[in-house]
């Protein structure tokens, strides 16, 4: 990937700062509103910086990774490099002990719809999708038709499960712990996730965030899209996750305000650190 495509928006700069490790500390680079209750210290504890720089060596490291504004197949092809980056034989240089992978964020630049391993998409059906101006691609994540586009959070953990103690099923559940916690965290009350076939996250039968991974030797590959400005018109020409009868929605849609990705960016990470018990460490560069 090309340097240029690197964009620094304002609260990637201030991620750069991820040397932050207690919530309090988080909450003053990357304003949050108030903290949740009991969210800054546990009980007993003190911020003492030696008990600080504990508690950092015992987390695993996730190289932070924003691609701004890219194309889908930009994506796919920084998501392959660290695939092979995590799947390099033991004994090599690529990851240090503590790394877990990479958390890869973008914004896709076009309309693509995407069918999981479970297909989704008849030949008729593609024809048809491209006529509209949408690129469509088969993958390799679990699950069946989705639509990524512009106004859309597209985040791929590619994670080593077992330094982050996870096994997949835990994974999936930290995935839609994040987009309910990012939901309350813009003020938005009633997210959950559901069990499946209904995997993602819902506001009663509107699914605002689509889940789709795919996991070979404990490595990790997709996440999750969610709608913040999405033009939710787009999914009107496909059955979503072949799930009859349910409908989409966005941040913008429940809100009533227009929600940028960039907005939604710092609760996001906020949430993930949270879940996932780990530091982010932003990367330079997404090669």
């Amino acid at each position: 990937m090309e340097e240029a495509h690197l964009v620094l928006a304002p609260w990637f700069r201030i991620s750069q700062q991820l040397v932050i490790h207690t919530s309090e500390q988080r909450l003053r680079t990357c304003p949050l509103g108030p903290a949740p209750p009991g969210a800054l210290l546990r009980p007993g504890r003190s911020e003492r910086p030696a008990d600080v720089a504990a508690d950092t060596m015992r987390q695993p490291a996730v190289r932070l990774v924003w691609m701004g504004r890219v194309s889908y197949a930009e994506l796919l092809a920084l998501q392959e490099r660290w695939l092979r980056r995590l799947q390099a034989e033991p004994g090599t240089d690529a990851l240090s002990g503590t790394d877990a992978g990479a958390l890869l964020l973008c914004e896709p630049a076009g309309p693509v719809y995407t069918a999981g391993l479970r297909g989704g998409l008849t030949p008729e059906e593609t024809s048809r999708l491209r006529a509209l101006g949408a690129e469509v691609r088969a993958t390799g994540r679990g699950g069946l038709a989705t639509f990524h586009g512009p106004g859309q959070l597209l985040c791929h953990p590619v994670l080593d499960l077992r330094r982050l103690g996870l096994r997949l099923r835990t994974h999936v559940a930290a995935l839609e712990a994040c987009a309910v916690r990012l939901c309350e965290l813009q003020g938005l009350q009633g997210a959950r996730a559901r069990p499946p076939p209904y995997t993602g996250v819902w506001l009663g039968e509107r699914k605002i965030c689509a889940i789709g991974v795919r996991c070979g030797r404990h490595i990790t590959s997709h996440g999750q899209a969610l709608n913040c400005s999405t033009d939710l018109t787009w999914f009107e020409h496909i059955v979503p996750c072949g799930l009859v009868g349910t409908g989409v929605t966005s941040l913008s849609k429940e809100l009533q305000r227009h929600v940028t990705v960039d907005e939604v960016i710092p609760s996001f990470l906020e949430a993930f650190k949270e879940t996932y018990k780990c530091t982010l460490i932003s990367e330079d560069s997404p090669n």
